[in-house]
C-alpha cells in the first residue's frame, strides 16, 4: 500500500470531497459565509481562501493519498486567516499556534495509522516554520458530524484545555509532543478525524 501526503493546492483540491470544498465555514465570517451561499460561489470563496494563504503564508493544508486515490485531508492556518475564529467565544487562539480547521480520514482507510501521520506530518512543517502549537475550537455538546471537532475526541488525541467553555472550549496540543506519538492514539484519531462527514449548517455562534 503507498500512501502519501501531499500539500494542499489549488491544483489538487478537487480531490477533496465536494461537501468540503464547497464548504468556507471557517474560510469566510458568519455573515459572508450565509451570503457566499445564497449566491452558490462557496467553492469559488474557497479557491480564493486558499490561493490567499497559499501566496502570503504558503501551505496550510495535507491531502492524503493511498495507492494515489484521496481518502483524506487536513487544514489549519494562523488564525488571522481565520475569520470564523473570532466568532467563538473562547477566541482568540494565541499567538504562537496554528489552528486546527478541519480534518478527515474517508472511513474504510481509518485505523490504519494515517490520523497519527497526518498530525505528525503537520507538527514537522509547523515546528520548522516556528509554531509550538496547534490550537483548535472543540465543540463541547457535539452530537452529530460538523465543522467544529468534538470536544472530547481533541481530548482524548492530547490537546488540553487553555479557555474551557460549556459549549466551545479553546483547546491546545503542544507539537513536539506529537513526534513521539506511538500506535495507542490511533483509535482515538481515528474518531477525532472521522468526525466531520457532512456538509454543516452555517450559523451564528
Amino acid at each position: 500500500m503507498g500512501r502519501r501526503l501531499a500539500p494542499l493546492t489549488l491544483d489538487n483540491l478537487p480531490d477533496l470531497p465536494k461537501r468540503c470544498r464547497t464548504c468556507v465555514f471557517w474560510e469566510l465570517d458568519p455573515v459572508s459565509g450565509q451570503a457566499a451561499v445564497k449566491a452558490g460561489t462557496p467553492d469559488l470563496e474557497k479557491e480564493a481562501w486558499i490561493s490567499a494563504v497559499l501566496l502570503e503564508w504558503g501551505s496550510c493544508g495535507r491531502v492524503v493519498y493511498v495507492d494515489e486515490v484521496p481518502v483524506g485531508f487536513v487544514l489549519y492556518a494562523p488564525p488571522a486567516y481565520v475569520p470564523r475564529a473570532t466568532a467563538f467565544p473562547t477566541s482568540p487562539v494565541s499567538p504562537d499556534a496554528v489552528q486546527l480547521m478541519t480534518a478527515w480520514i474517508t472511513p474504510g482507510y481509518q485505523g490504519q495509522g494515517l490520523g497519527r501521520v497526518i498530525v505528525q506530518t503537520v507538527a514537522k512543517d509547523l515546528l520548522r516554520r516556528g509554531f509550538k502549537a496547534i490550537e483548535a475550537f472543540g465543540d463541547a455538546r457535539w452530537k452529530e458530524p460538523a465543522c467544529v471537532l468534538p470536544a472530547d475526541h481533541l481530548l482524548a488525541v492530547g490537546f488540553k484545555t487553555v479557555r474551557p467553555h460549556p459549549t466551545y472550549p479553546r483547546l491546545r496540543l503542544e507539537l513536539r509532543t506529537t513526534l513521539s506519538w506511538k500506535e495507542d492514539v490511533e483509535l482515538a484519531l481515528d474518531r477525532l478525524l472521522g468526525a466531520v462527514q457532512k456538509e454543516p449548517v452555517l450559523r451564528p455562534l
